[in-house]
């Protein structure tokens, strides 16, 4: 009998469509089941799944699925029954699924109605030949451990860009609908709605190419002896309008809030990277009047390609931790970027609706 592997999935918030993760984290569940003796077998939780349902239906899988609007939006107590029947329908030896903040809510709770186990923020998923291992890293990235687990079912959750994304070709996938009965306990909680900021003050921005890490530095004593505190959120505000940008911030640039020093109006803890920060992910990163520490640099591990400015040549980011240092004053350079960004978008927009530029 060959050993079935579930992979989980929900819908977007829009409940049109799957989340980018998914199609990362599918990727590692086919490369999975693709060794001998394995099945794969695809759970959708949603109102409407038909569409996405189709999307996937170049790989091949089973497709079973839990429907209606009660699925629409997260809810734990309604999460946690369909994925729950998911898995009872299945029978998996292991359950793959995406660390959206949706599953890692819902899917520990889960293993445990089945008792079975789960590991969360995992970064690769492969069979060692003597079973299936997982791996992730613990003690701020200094640390990778391998998980091995005999309990079953074995939930893992892989964390975004851990994986290059499934290329998949549409088509018409029958589904197999599974009936969870929704019941009064089970709505006592109620979806409300979102709250997220303006457009124009979102600074994260996890799927953004860049990765832009403001410092201390930016609110320090400049060359005049004075700050310049206004003047820095201006330049970087601007940057990441017109760069698209994620930002990020060093640990002793958002502690400064508590300490009631002069500080970045946009910049809070959930913009810090490295330390107890997050680990990113983005394909490039930009570090601007960072002394680069060492806990920051870990927090750096997964970014392929790491730049800095600094006007310090013996800074930390000098000493072999940036692929290249811009010995500069990031006061000067970045609004110099930000105008080279401005002009290449104009003429890109140009050249979409055919106007011609001036000689």
């Amino acid at each position: 009998m060959p050993r079935n592997i579930l992979f989980l999935a929900h819908l977007d918030e829009s409940g049109m469509a799957l989340p980018k993760t998914v199609f990362e984290t599918l990727g590692a569940a086919v490369e999975l089941a693709a060794a001998p003796d394995y099945a794969l077998t695809i759970g959708l939780i949603g109102e409407n799944v038909q569409d996405s349902a189709n999307t996937l239906a170049s790989t091949g899988a089973r497709i079973v699925a839990v429907s209606g609007a009660e699925f629409s939006h997260p809810r734990y107590s309604t999460d946690a029954a369909a994925a729950e029947a998911i898995c009872r329908a299945v029978s998996p030896e292991i359950v793959i699924a995406p660390a959206t903040s949706r599953f890692l809510r819902v899917l520990p709770g889960v293993a445990h109605r089945l008792k079975g186990e789960s590991d969360t923020h995992i970064t690769s998923i492969e069979d060692s030949g003597s079973g299936i291992v997982a791996k992730r890293w613990f003690y701020r990235q200094r640390v990778e451990a391998v998980i091995q687990r005999d309990a079953l079912p074995w939930f893992l959750l892989l964390d975004p860009g851990c994986h290059e994304p499934l290329t998949v070709t549409t088509g018409t996938a029958p589904i197999e609908s599974i009936e969870v009965v929704v019941t009064a306990d089970l709505k006592r909680t109620s979806f409300v709605g979102i709250q997220v900021p303006n457009s124009d003050t979102q600074t994260i921005r996890p799927d953004a190419k860049l990765l832009f890490v403001a410092g201390a530095g930016w609110c320090k004593k400049q060359g005049d002896g004075k700050t310049h505190v206004p003047d820095a959120e201006a330049a970087i505000l601007e940057f990441l309008r017109n760069s698209g940008a994620s930002l990020g911030g060093s640990k002793s640039l958002v502690d400064q809030t508590g300490e009631h020093q002069a500080v970045l109006g946009f910049m809070t803890h959930l913009n810090q990277v490295g330390q107890t920060g997050s680990t990113p992910r983005h394909p490039k990163g930009l570090s601007t009047c960072c002394h680069g520490e060492e806990p920051h640099v870990v927090g750096w591990r997964f970014v392929n390609e790491r730049r800095a400015i600094n006007l310090d040549p013996n800074c930390g980011w000098a000493r072999g931790k940036a692929d290249v240092l811009y010995v500069a004053d990031a006061f000067k350079v970045l609004p110099r970027l930000t105008e080279l960004l401005a002009k290449k978008q104009s003429l890109s927009q140009q050249v979409k609706f055919g106007v011609q530029s001036p000689p």
